[in-house]
């Protein structure tokens, strides 16, 4: 099941039956499937996660009930915060390197729906029953395994949107309590933080349907100058139609440039920190061609996003408007708004904070 973006938070009241909210996590969306001690581990693409997370597996033998189908998010939290590039560096193709991160950044799953139990199917059950049987059937769950928090208070759910992100989450999610489980369908809604920032266009990469005799834009490379004044990769825009793509293929033209005149013409597959920069190879999907086409960093866009992971945008940036007027080497990451720091522990639901993962 599916949620839809919404402005803000929305009134429980024009819905029947209410709305519960609770944390959207920033993390990889799970199907976990139990069968005694069969475990299988699922994307909500239906692609096989189990061997990318064997303590989620254990875990999930010690916490979850004997016959079962829950849905949820696996993250990786370090210290009090969610770590989004962490849980990437999980989807690894060798097996030694796997389980070495499953013992040093240990992911973690919280579950917010229960679909079936024992030969019970729930998904046409209605959200306020399968919570109250999910709440039942995790009791005694542990950590790894949480349950996430919810509410029915509007007021608390607006709090959470604007302390949770200090800990690294997504916005808040709101369920219509009447509602049953419907798969691709997007009955539930999402509210992220939305944020505006002046970025300067440093490549593009060229879209999948390109061809050389019809070259299209796929996305923009956006960069911000660091306290050292070095261009730093922060993420991509994309969203264009087809007819803008081809028109900013010939508008970029006359900034391409050589890759050993370009701040990253050095790019490696990680950085210091194990940070993705551009050109390295998706982790995710191994053949996909991550390769782009340098400009000079002269121009500047106005972009919308929701959050940063560490020095990079979470999610793709929204292209909002040109700013000839912005000198690109004024665009630095000052200009971000910084969340406060919140304790992860207390979003799990631990009233001391720590996040006991």
């Amino acid at each position: 099941m599916l949620a839809k973006s919404v402005k803000g938070i929305p009134d429980p009241a024009k819905f029947e039956g209410g709305l519960s909210f609770e944390p959207k996590w920033d993390g990889f969306r799970c199907l976990v499937f139990r069968d005694g001690d069969e475990v299988d581990l699922r994307s909500r693409n239906t692609r096989e996660l189990t061997r990318y997370f064997p303590e989620v597996v254990d875990a999930a033998r010690e916490s979850l009930p004997e016959r079962c189908v829950v849905d949820g998010e696996i993250f990786v939290a370090i210290g009090e915060r969610l770590e989004f590039e962490r849980l990437l560096e999980r989807i690894h193709p060798a097996d030694s390197r796997v389980r070495l991160l499953a013992h040093q950044t240990p992911a973690s799953l919280v579950v917010f729906d229960l679909l079936a139990i024992g030969d019970e199917s729930l998904m046409q059950v209605p959200f306020a029953e399968r919570r109250a049987q999910l709440e039942t059937a995790l009791e005694n769950a542990k950590p790894p395994i949480h349950i996430t928090q919810t509410t029915i208070d509007v007021g608390e759910a607006t709090r959470w949107f604007s302390q949770f992100e200090g800990a690294g989450l997504d916005g808040v999610i709101a369920k219509p309590l009447a509602s049953t489980y419907q798969p691709n369908t997007r009955t539930m809604f999402k509210v992220k933080h939305e944020r505006t920032a002046d970025v300067v266009i440093a490549g593009y990469r060229l879209h999948k349907t390109s061809t050389p005799e019809k070259p299209l834009l796929g996305s923009l490379l956006l960069g911000l100058y660091d306290g050292r004044g070095t261009l730093q990769h922060i993420g991509v825009a994309a969203s264009f139609t087809a007819k803008r793509r081809a028109e900013l293929i010939e508008e970029l033209k006359p900034l391409e440039t050589t890759p050993d005149d370009h701040p990253w013409g050095s790019w490696q597959s990680t950085g210091e920190n194990g940070d993705r920069l551009p050109g390295a190879q998706s982790r995710w999907n191994a053949g996909k061609d991550l390769s782009f086409v340098a400009l000079r960093p002269v121009l500047v866009i106005e972009v919308g996003y929701d959050h940063t992971e560490g020095t990079r945008f979470r999610h793709t940036a929204h292209f909002k408007r040109w700013r000839p007027d912005r000198d690109a080497m004024s665009c630095g990451y000052e200009q971000l708004e910084e969340p406060a720091s919140y304790n992860l522990g207390k979003v799990l639901g631990n009233p001391e904070g720590g996040a006991h993962l």
